[in-house]
């Protein structure tokens, strides 16, 4: 569970029932009332469609933080998971930082907390610890550097090669990032995103085999990240057509592909950026059913209230908070990918 002694979130409104049907004119309604409050809007790419078109920037975790450290409206609204707003409040700690609905949570952060992750670097005195941006504040300030899936090998490549890694939470990119590197003193947590894990091999499998032409785009997040290697391997599919991409990787991938389809690994939010990106591919998901529950929290009734009535505020105590900031300022210092 998300330890809440670490996270304050100011909540003034109900936040449970439906929600009243909005006019065609929302989304002005929005730029408008961002416009009144001095506040810039930021999107994830798992974002509902019409949370991604309405918003000022939508990117990745990396490209959004950057955005937040530089960002120079009174406010952010960030349309995400905790953690997401969390960081960004970490990054610009003068901002007042907006969550449309503070539920939206996140299974892969919650699959390790502060006190885990101390009691794991007493097991390991002297490595480096590289967390996974999602994770929460209060992990963020017991590690040494941050990552994303945009930069999470360069991050492991950083570190001297004769110093031990303690990789968490997400095991399928620690995994990843293994292969790669081939860091044999690398630890991994043995977390995981629910919605990534249940991307497996059989569905990626079935799916190649209904469109053998088709390119695949795979999130190393997912569990179907090891079976894309192996139907490689096997000679499946070609390993011109595989590729491994975080979030903004895919949609650089997308611009450039001529394929007429496109199978994509990782949460359906994401289909939206990349037929934008390239409108003439068809873009479908391996698994239709890969999608997250908490992203698909943060609706357009929500953000207008939000704007509205100035809620839900995220805070992080400020010496966690410092702490945090080191870790996640380190990771956006490597690697360096345009942020959408």
């Amino acid at each position: 569970m998300r330890t809440l002694a670490v996270v304050t979130v100011t909540t003034d409104h109900p936040i449970d029932g439906g929600e009243a049907p909005l006019g065609s004119d929302w989304a002005d309604q929005v730029r408008e009332l961002a416009r009144q409050r001095d506040a810039v809007i930021l999107a994830h790419n798992y974002q509902l469609p019409e949370i991604q078109e309405v918003a000022h920037h939508v990117g990745d975790s990396l490209g959004l933080s950057r955005v937040a450290a530089e960002a120079e409206a009174s406010t952010i609204v960030f349309c995400g998971v905790h953690f997401m707003a969390e960081t960004a409040k970490i990054l610009s700690y003068d901002k007042t930082v907006l969550i449309p609905d503070a539920r939206a949570g996140c299974s892969l952060a919650e699959s390790i907390n502060a006190d885990q992750l101390r009691a794991w670097k007493a097991e390991h005195p002297g490595a480096v610890v590289v967390s996974y941006v999602n994770t929460t504040a209060e992990v963020k300030a017991e590690t040494d550097i941050c990552c994303t899936s945009s930069n999470a090998v360069e991050v492991v490549q950083s570190i001297p090669e004769g110093t031990a890694v303690l990789f968490c939470p997400d095991q399928f990119l620690g995994a990843h990032v293994q292969r790669e590197t081939g860091r044999e003193n690398m630890h991994i947590w043995l977390g995981e995103c629910h919605v990534h894990a249940g991307i497996n091999g059989a569905d990626l499998k079935a799916r190649v085999a209904e469109d053998p032409d088709a390119e695949l785009f795979i999130h190393p997040e997912c569990g179907c990240a090891t079976s894309a290697l192996y139907l490689v391997g096997a000679g499946v599919v070609p390993e011109t057509r595989t590729r491994i991409l975080s979030t903004s990787g895919m949609v650089a991938a997308a611009e450039r592909t001529t394929a007429k389809k496109v199978l994509v690994a990782t949460e359906t939010g994401m289909l939206h950026q990349l037929t934008k990106a390239n409108p003439l591919v068809l873009f479908e998901a391996v698994n239709r059913a890969a999608v997250c529950k908490y992203m698909k929290m943060i609706t357009p009734a929500k953000l207008m209230r939000s704007l509205r009535e100035g809620v839900d505020v995220v805070d992080v105590p400020v010496d966690i908070a410092d702490r945090a900031r080191q870790s996640v300022e380190r990771m956006i210092a490597i690697g360096t990918p345009s942020p959408r």
